[in-house]
Protein backbone atom coordinates (compact mmCIF):
# COMPACT_ATOMS: atom_id res chain seq x y z
CA UNK A 1 0.00 0.00 0.00
CA UNK A 2 2.87 2.23 0.96
CA UNK A 3 4.50 2.12 -2.29
CA UNK A 4 0.93 3.12 -4.25
CA UNK A 5 1.79 6.05 -2.74
CA UNK A 6 5.94 7.13 -3.25
CA UNK A 7 5.45 8.26 -6.97
CA UNK A 8 2.43 11.26 -6.17
CA UNK A 9 4.63 12.39 -3.13
CA UNK A 10 7.57 12.91 -5.76
CA UNK A 11 5.64 14.67 -7.94
CA UNK A 12 4.84 17.54 -5.23
CA UNK A 13 8.11 17.46 -4.13
CA UNK A 14 9.67 19.65 -7.26
CA UNK A 15 10.19 23.48 -6.20
CA UNK A 16 8.96 25.87 -7.99
CA UNK A 17 11.08 28.41 -10.05
CA UNK A 18 11.35 32.06 -8.45
CA UNK A 19 9.46 35.19 -9.99
CA UNK A 20 11.52 38.34 -8.91
CA UNK A 21 9.21 40.82 -9.39
CA UNK A 22 9.89 44.75 -9.43
CA UNK A 23 9.55 47.41 -6.78
CA UNK A 24 6.98 49.20 -8.12
CA UNK A 25 4.94 46.20 -8.34
CA UNK A 26 4.58 46.02 -4.65
CA UNK A 27 1.06 46.58 -2.99
CA UNK A 28 -0.33 46.80 0.68
CA UNK A 29 -1.27 43.35 2.04
CA UNK A 30 1.02 40.92 -0.23
CA UNK A 31 3.38 38.51 0.73
CA UNK A 32 5.39 35.74 -1.03
CA UNK A 33 7.99 38.65 -2.97
CA UNK A 34 11.13 37.54 -4.53
CA UNK A 35 12.88 40.83 -5.24
CA UNK A 36 16.64 41.97 -6.02
CA UNK A 37 17.18 45.11 -4.48
CA UNK A 38 20.27 47.38 -4.28
CA UNK A 39 20.85 49.01 -0.80
CA UNK A 40 20.86 52.96 -0.81
CA UNK A 41 20.74 53.91 2.99
CA UNK A 42 20.77 51.59 6.03
CA UNK A 43 19.89 53.68 9.65
CA UNK A 44 19.64 51.86 12.65
CA UNK A 45 16.72 52.75 14.50
CA UNK A 46 16.88 51.19 18.12
CA UNK A 47 18.22 47.75 19.92
CA UNK A 48 14.87 46.38 22.19
CA UNK A 49 15.15 44.29 24.69
CA UNK A 50 17.85 46.53 27.08
CA UNK A 51 15.30 47.69 29.89
CA UNK A 52 14.45 46.08 32.71
CA UNK A 53 10.65 44.93 33.05
CA UNK A 54 8.62 43.99 35.47
CA UNK A 55 11.40 42.25 37.77
CA UNK A 56 12.95 40.46 34.58
CA UNK A 57 15.92 40.66 33.08
CA UNK A 58 15.61 40.68 29.51
CA UNK A 59 18.64 38.22 29.42
CA UNK A 60 16.60 35.61 30.46
CA UNK A 61 14.30 36.39 28.16
CA UNK A 62 16.23 37.06 25.08
CA UNK A 63 19.33 34.92 25.14
CA UNK A 64 20.47 36.19 22.00
CA UNK A 65 20.57 40.15 23.11
CA UNK A 66 18.52 42.55 22.31
CA UNK A 67 17.08 42.60 18.89
CA UNK A 68 18.55 45.28 16.29
CA UNK A 69 16.28 47.16 14.38
CA UNK A 70 17.58 49.44 11.37
CA UNK A 71 15.42 50.67 8.64
CA UNK A 72 16.83 50.55 5.31
CA UNK A 73 16.11 52.27 1.93
CA UNK A 74 16.25 49.60 -0.86
CA UNK A 75 15.13 50.13 -4.43
CA UNK A 76 15.42 49.15 -8.33
CA UNK A 77 15.46 50.96 -11.66
CA UNK A 78 11.35 51.27 -11.22
CA UNK A 79 10.96 52.26 -7.69
CA UNK A 80 12.55 52.35 -3.55
CA UNK A 81 10.72 51.36 -0.62
CA UNK A 82 11.73 51.56 3.01
CA UNK A 83 13.65 47.56 4.32
CA UNK A 84 12.80 46.90 7.53
CA UNK A 85 16.02 44.79 8.94
CA UNK A 86 16.07 42.69 12.06
CA UNK A 87 19.03 41.28 13.96
CA UNK A 88 21.81 39.70 11.52
CA UNK A 89 19.64 41.47 8.57
CA UNK A 90 20.87 44.41 9.77
CA UNK A 91 24.90 43.73 8.73
CA UNK A 92 23.97 42.61 5.57
CA UNK A 93 22.11 45.95 4.49
CA UNK A 94 25.18 48.10 3.53
CA UNK A 95 25.04 50.78 1.42
CA UNK A 96 26.00 50.29 -2.70
CA UNK A 97 24.83 45.95 -1.82
CA UNK A 98 22.61 44.38 -3.73
CA UNK A 99 20.63 41.96 -2.04
CA UNK A 100 18.15 39.42 -2.94
CA UNK A 101 14.86 39.44 -0.47
CA UNK A 102 13.01 35.82 -0.85
CA UNK A 103 9.73 35.31 0.16
CA UNK A 104 9.29 39.31 1.20
CA UNK A 105 6.26 40.74 2.63
CA UNK A 106 4.82 43.88 3.03
CA UNK A 107 4.03 45.66 6.36
CA UNK A 108 2.06 48.44 7.09
CA UNK A 109 3.64 50.66 9.44
CA UNK A 110 2.00 54.35 10.49
CA UNK A 111 -0.61 54.05 7.03
CA UNK A 112 2.89 53.82 4.99
CA UNK A 113 4.40 50.41 3.29
CA UNK A 114 7.59 48.97 4.35
CA UNK A 115 9.18 45.49 2.60
CA UNK A 116 10.25 43.10 5.73
CA UNK A 117 11.75 39.40 5.77
CA UNK A 118 10.45 37.02 8.89
CA UNK A 119 11.52 33.65 9.54
CA UNK A 120 10.21 32.15 6.88
CA UNK A 121 12.23 34.03 4.46
CA UNK A 122 16.06 34.96 3.04
CA UNK A 123 17.91 37.67 2.93
CA UNK A 124 21.15 37.03 1.21
CA UNK A 125 24.02 39.29 -0.60
CA UNK A 126 24.66 39.00 -3.94
CA UNK A 127 26.65 40.17 -6.90
CA UNK A 128 26.39 44.13 -7.29
CA UNK A 129 23.86 44.47 -9.97
CA UNK A 130 24.16 46.99 -12.60
CA UNK A 131 21.05 49.55 -12.39
CA UNK A 132 20.60 52.86 -10.26
CA UNK A 133 18.00 52.57 -8.03
CA UNK A 134 15.00 55.17 -8.56
CA UNK A 135 14.45 57.13 -5.50
CA UNK A 136 12.10 59.25 -7.08
CA UNK A 137 9.35 56.57 -6.91
CA UNK A 138 9.57 55.58 -3.22
CA UNK A 139 6.70 53.57 -2.46
CA UNK A 140 6.93 53.97 1.42
CA UNK A 141 6.29 57.96 0.88
CA UNK A 142 2.73 56.89 -0.42
CA UNK A 143 -0.32 57.03 2.82
CA UNK A 144 -2.97 54.83 2.67
CA UNK A 145 -5.87 54.56 4.22
CA UNK A 146 -8.13 51.35 5.91
CA UNK A 147 -11.42 51.74 4.61
CA UNK A 148 -14.34 49.75 5.80
CA UNK A 149 -17.22 49.18 3.40
CA UNK A 150 -20.24 48.03 4.89
CA UNK A 151 -22.67 45.41 2.49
Amino acid sequence: MATAAAPSTAATTEKKKPVFVKVDSLKPGTHGHNLTVKVVQSNTVKATGGANRGGRSSASLNPRGPARLAECLVGDDTGSILFTARNEQVDMMKPDATVILRNAKIDMFKGSMRLAVDKWGRVEVAEPADFGVNEENNLSLVEYELVNVEE
